[in-house]
């Protein structure tokens, strides 16, 4: 029986020009360069203007991620886009990303897992391509996470960023890419980080305006001690699927969410700060866009080389959370 290897075939990511410091933030709430960086590891994040959506950052990403894997938009079979902050509810991010493309041959959907979206996007695209049912897949990682942000809560506004990461995928008759990928979920902590209004349990309306329903709500502390727990365990387990040691891992690219929360998870492991991917402090947290985009980055700076084990890990709002263990 012959098993069909999934490859990475490429990777790109974009991020928009505007850079949002923590010197700009004091002078817009109650807050300190000193504050922000001892609790979040945050110096700075980049913002999109309002004119520039969620697949603008997408369709660049994927068009960088394109080129290196040397594949046409007509040879995609689909796009995934992994977001919590799409163009609107509806056509989906993934077909307003096909469209810029020129993917004329693939399917296109979006779907939701928060911070933990790309993980979750690689098991879809694992399973799509092991199971022979498309050839090339498009992975997506985009959020424009300021675009729901309330500048008036110092508690939330200085985590989020915006940017998109994007992995080209595909078909392959050797070992794959992906050694193993395991998720997890947990609704039961759904009113701890969310957005509640402009769905239908919320829709909009003057008073869902008037309450803020419509920007992100976080209880910082709760979350804090089951992401570092989920995360741990996440990532724990992915090494075991992957048939591999925590040890033989030559980096790990965690969720940028917080760096206590990153340095609390790699304590736990037992596993070397200095064989951890760090880039918080430039881009705060991307949510679904964070971990492809690192990815990319540890690759172009040579922080992830060719045949290195990399682990990948993450958590966020549902609560959800997953880990990979690929090989580049």
């Amino acid at each position: 029986m012959n098993t069909i290897g999934v490859k990475i075939l490429g990777t790109g990511s974009y991020v928009p020009e505007k850079i949002l410091t923590n010197a700009d933030l004091e002078k817009m709430v109650q807050t300190s360069d000193e504050w922000i960086t001892t609790r979040t590891g945050m110096k700075e994040r980049h913002i999109a203007d309002s004119s520039t959506a969620t697949s603008d950052l997408a369709v660049k990403a994927a068009r960088e991620a394109l080129a290196e894997a040397k594949v046409s938009p007509e040879e995609l079979d689909v796009i995934i886009v992994a977001t919590v902050t799409p163009d609107m509810f509806f056509p989906s991010t993934a077909c307003f990303v096909q469209k810029a493309l020129g993917a004329t041959n693939a399917a296109a959907f979006d779907f939701a897992a928060a911070c933990s979206g790309f993980i979750y996007g690689l098991s879809i695209a694992k399973g799509y391509i092991e199971s022979g049912l498309y050839k090339k897949v498009l992975l997506i990682g985009a959020e424009t996470l300021t675009k729901v942000t309330d500048w008036q809560d110092r508690n939330t506004c200085v985590l989020f960023g915006d940017g998109a990461g994007a992995m080209v995928l595909g078909a392959a008759n050797e070992p794959s890419s992906i050694l193993s990928v395991y998720m997890g979920a947990d609704g039961n902590y759904d009113t701890l980080l969310q957005l509640p209004g402009g769905g239908s349990r919320n829709p909009a309306s003057l008073q869902t305006i008037e309450q803020k329903m419509h920007y992100m709500k976080m209880a910082g502390r709760e979350v804090f001690k089951v992401a570092v727990t989920k995360m741990s365990e996440a990532l724990s387990k992915a090494v075991e699927l992957s048939g591999k040691q925590c040890s033989e891992l030559a980096l790990v690219i965690p969720h940028q969410a917080n760096l206590r929360i990153i340095e609390a998870v790699a304590k736990r492991m037992e596993f070397p700060m200095e064989k951890v991917f760090v880039n918080i402090h430039k881009y705060g947290n991307v949510s679904a866009a964070t971990i492809i985009l690192a990815l990319d980055e540890a690759r172009k700076e040579g922080k992830a080389k060719k045949g290195d084990l990399i682990g990948t890990v993450a958590f966020g709002g549902g609560f959800t959370w997953g880990a990979a263990v690929i090989k580049l």
